[in-house]
């Protein structure tokens, strides 16, 4: 997905899909990520999600990497932090507050460390499937071995709907992920008083893995 449609969606407040709330699968599933405090979590694409909070209550040093300045501000400004901001070069500006550290600009390019722990609710659902390879081996190569990922993934019929979100089935996770050992967590299946079942499509679910690299 090219950069100018995520910033054209926040520059018009168009972000569906943002929760006014935290995350119920981070909350339910987290600890099968066997997190601890001094764990380091990366949040790619993480938009102005609460669940970067929730983490930053739980850990010593929160990551979040999101395209959209926009996002990053909003997300500072809604919480009533007052970040420390840091003009890294022409791509990247970091943003710190306690325990929690932003980069606004591209995450393929940003300088980021190795880390023990990530969760995706948001990341690989919003690339088309020509970018996610790419998007797995980056986020790969940024954990450390023996480290744990939890994965939020929809998984529906694409030809009904275009997305992003978009539907990301069991055996791409497979695949994306084969060098990992790879866990089927949960699938929440959407019954007809979901929106998106109200609006045409066959099935929708959610789903949750537990991603672990050796």
């Amino acid at each position: 997905m090219e950069a100018e449609f995520w910033h054209s969606k926040w520059a018009a407040n168009a972000i569906g899909f943002h929760l006014d709330e935290t995350n119920a699968a981070l909350i339910n599933y987290w600890h099968h990520v066997q997190p601890k405090r001094e764990d380091k979590v990366l949040v790619p694409l993480c938009g102005k999600s609460l669940d970067l909070d929730w983490l930053a209550q739980r850990h010593d040093s929160v990551i979040g990497v999101e395209l959209s300045d926009i996002a990053v501000k909003a997300f500072f400004a809604e919480q009533l932090y007052t970040p420390l901001v840091t003009q890294l070069n022409n791509h990247h500006v970091m943003y710190e507050f306690d325990e929690l550290t932003i980069y606004s600009g591209d995450f393929f390019s940003a300088p980021l460390e190795p880390v023990e722990l990530v969760y995706d609710r948001a990341a690989l659902v919003a690339l088309p499937e020509s970018m996610r390879k790419e998007y797995v081996e980056k986020v790969l190569s940024n954990l450390k071995s023996g480290g744990r990922m939890l994965l939020v993934t929809l998984d529906y019929d694409q030809q009904e709907l275009a997305g992003p979100p978009f539907s990301v089935p069991a055996v791409d996770v497979h695949e994306l992920f084969s060098e990992c050992e790879v866990t089927h967590l949960y699938r929440d299946d959407a019954d007809e008083s979901h929106p998106r079942i109200k609006k045409g499509l066959s099935r929708f679910a959610e789903e949750v893995w537990l991603i672990e690299k050796p």
